[in-house]
């Protein structure tokens, strides 16, 4: 089944990854020459017909009006498999850093964190999430494109996979509420798992299971602002705090 990509950095980051099979790239001939030759170019360079079209003709064939003229038709992206997760962790360059994110529903809170996750040297992003239901082209669009490269694991159950990982010598760390543990306290240059919950429930039980400690986020919330009620961190702002210090750690 073949779905659209719109935009720019999309369709060039997708390019760039070759992980999507291209079947054609549109470009509306009012589109601005500076912001298609790129695009152009690369898929001249990878074999991928492109095809000049009217603006009508593009607005027809995209969801919205942020496509800049540019429209790629392409396969689905590949999920990474288990196989190939379990190859990264022998690399030997580095030790590997896995976000795993559990509960999360919309497209661009995952996008958000993917692009984060992309800045922040997370080597692949595992989700949880029995039904993959999920708008690719929503989330590669909120991602800047790291979608497009950053390897994704599906998972439905624990057992599948961090049995595996953990054996391989990564540690599962968790970071809930209102645990001694700070996230200043943890050692993040370790091969690791961070394993992030939904604002509404959290890490599952069966989860916290897997994880080997667990760990908070510190809020320095002063006395005036305790008595309007302080708000717990969206999925999207936590995982960007956390990948922070982990990069902050792994960079000293």
């Amino acid at each position: 089944m073949s779905e659209h990509l719109e935009g720019k950095q999309c369709i060039l980051s997708a390019l760039r990854a070759r992980q999507r099979r291209f079947e054609l790239v549109l470009v509306s001939w009012s589109a601005h020459r500076s912001k298609t030759e790129v695009v152009i170019q690369l898929a001249n360079q990878l074999g991928v017909p492109v095809k000049i079209v009217s603006p009508d003709e593009m607005d027809k064939m995209s969801k919205g009006k942020t496509h800049a003229g540019l429209l790629a038709i392409t396969s689905a992206k590949p999920l990474t498999n288990q196989v190939e997760l379990l190859q990264m962790v022998r690399d030997p360059d580095k030790p590997p850093f896995f976000l795993l994110l559990e509960g999360i529903e919309d497209e661009q809170n995952l996008g958000f964190i993917i692009r984060t996750a992309g800045a922040m040297g997370v080597d692949a992003v595992l989700i949880k999430k029995h039904i993959w239901n999920f708008d690719q082209l929503a989330v590669s669009r909120a991602s800047a494109g790291v979608y497009e490269w950053m390897p994704l694991v599906k998972i439905e159950r624990e057992s599948e996979l961090l049995p595996d990982l953990k054996k391989s010598g990564l540690k599962v760390l968790g970071a809930l509420p209102k645990v001694k543990r700070t996230m200043y306290d943890m050692d993040f240059k370790l091969p690791i798992i961070v394993a992030l919950g939904g604002e509404k429930r959290g890490l599952s039980g069966a989860l916290r299971q897997s994880c080997d400690r667990f760990f908070t986020i510190p809020m320095n919330i002063s006395p005036h602002n305790a008595a309007y009620g302080v708000p717990s961190l969206s999925l999207s702002h936590s995982g960007a705090i956390v990948m922070a210090e982990v990069m902050r750690q792994r960079r000293g």
